[in-house]
């Protein structure tokens, strides 16, 4: 095994290299306000609906949700694969709601909307939550490439970790939006077939009946997680601008067929990721947290090299299009809103922010955490959103209606993060119990405030207080 370890460390790395390389060559050189914050090709066309589908698909496949679908299927069966796929749901959810937003009241991005409906204070404090979504993004896509080069932690893991982001990084300032989205098809391409790879070895292992038939429906083994999720997929688009930013690129119908397609499409991928997870359960494999890294080692070089080109896959769409919503964030839409004139050093604004969460975000991959939670704590907190974006023109829009629902929302979200929340709060026995009844009784209360700011702003705040 030693006289050969030389070769797997130029088989590994050699293809981070190789694979930087490519996505450089193949991503478009755009410095033009629409081509890199909104996607337009050279000649100002938008993105077709075939590229769309393809880029919010495989964007949306993050490499730390096909490990959590997995070790949600080792942990739960079928229950666990299910209830983490469910949330690919969401997609249609905010397909139809940008659709409505769009058609409805004109909007031409969540930014500008809360900025023209609810005033500057929505817009920044909306914004926050953006950022703290895309921090979360660049440390758990990252952590999971490492995880194929090394322990966490290790120097090898934080290398190949960096060494990615750094790759991922180049590419996209040279594209912005538009490479990233161009991108999008090779990396679809290589985890689609990595994905048919992956369930050609594991399917003929066993009858069809186990896979559907593992796990137990109770709320104490799974379904408590599916619930949560159910909850989750009305609020958690709408603070993913990876996501929205796709809701305002080609016009309104395209947009919403594009989203329904690539949200299906995403819940069958998903689930069938989490096969992986309940094929390790069925064989008695220890469940340490990187199920299909795990997995893969059991199965030679050969595997595990295959299993790390699916995630880089998976990562690297994620990650350049995060990289991509940031620098429209920051360079554009908060220019618009702070003073116009910063609009002229737009993309130069923009690559800058890249560089720095490149750098920042990776701080949490050095020190070590948890995965899941990247999604479980931040779709708690943005509960709050649902009925602003869901709801809204069902009362007069007022800034206390949007203010009384996000701020509560993150107080809730903070409950549970700091795990101080009141045990009449638990729904359930269950390992989930918590995080459900946070999610349930948060959002009730979001959506009643959201309903009455208008009658409480009429009655106590004076007019220009919000």
């Amino acid at each position: 095994m030693e006289g050969n370890s030389f070769l797997v460390g130029i088989l590994f790395w050699g293809f981070l290299v190789v694979y930087s390389v490519i996505m450089y060559i193949m991503s478009p050189k755009t410095r033009t306000i629409e081509s890199f914050f909104k996607g337009t090709d050279e000649k100002g066309n938008p993105v077709s609906p075939t590229l769309l589908i393809v880029s919010i698909f495989i964007s949306w496949i993050f490499a730390k949700s096909v490990t959590n679908a997995a070790n949600l299927g080792a942990e739960f069966g079928i229950v666990g694969g299910l209830a983490y796929a469910t949330y690919w749901l969401c997609i249609p959810v905010a397909g139809f709601a940008i659709y409505r937003l769009r058609v409805k009241y004109g909007a031409t991005g969540l930014i500008e909307f809360l900025n023209s409906n609810y005033g500057r204070l929505a817009t920044f404090a909306f914004s926050v939550a953006i950022l703290i979504r895309l921090f979360n993004e660049v440390w758990s896509n990252t952590s999971v490439v490492g995880g194929y080069y090394g322990a966490s932690g290790s120097n090898s893991f934080i290398a190949a970790a960096l060494l990615f982001t750094l790759a991922t990084l180049i590419y996209s300032l040279k594209g912005g939006l538009r490479g990233s989205i161009v991108t999008d098809l090779v990396q679809t391409g290589v985890f689609v077939m990595g994905l048919v790879w992956v369930l050609f070895f594991i399917l003929p292992q066993h009858d069809i009946s186990e896979f559907t038939s593992s796990g137990s429906w109770k709320l104490s083994t799974g379904v408590d997680l599916l619930l949560v999720t159910c909850l989750q997929i009305l609020s958690y688009p709408f603070h993913d601008p990876v996501l929205t930013d796709r809701g305002f690129i080609c016009k309104e119908k395209v947009m919403l067929k594009a989203f329904i397609i690539s949200g299906l499409l995403g819940f069958i991928t998903i689930l069938l990721f989490s096969f992986i997870g309940i094929h390790a359960q069925l064989i008695g494999m220890v469940n340490d947290g990187n199920i299909p890294a795990t997995l893969a080692k059991t199965m030679g070089v050969g595997a595990m090299f295959l299993m790390s080109i699916v995630m880089m896959s998976a990562a690297g769409s994620t990650l350049d299009s995060t990289f991509a919503s940031l620098s429209k964030l920051i360079g554009y839409d908060l220019a618009l809103v702070i003073d116009k004139k910063l609009i002229s050093k737009s993309v130069n604004i923009g690559i800058a922010s890249m560089i720095i969460f490149a750098l920042i975000g990776n701080l949490p991959m050095i020190y070590g955490t948890d995965i899941l939670k990247a999604t479980t704590i931040s779709g708690t907190m943005v509960m709050g959103l649902a009925p602003i974006f869901l709801l809204h023109g069902v009362v007069r829009p007022n800034a206390l209606s949007f203010h009384l629902s996000f701020w509560i929302g993150i107080f809730f979200g903070f409950l549970e993060t700091l795990k101080i929340t009141p045990s009449w709060m638990e729904i359930g026995s269950g390992k989930y119990a918590t995080l459900l009844g946070v999610n349930f009784y948060g959002l009730v209360l979001c959506t009643i405030l959201f309903l009455v700011g208008p009658k409480i702003s009429d009655n106590f705040c004076k007019k220009g207080s919000f």
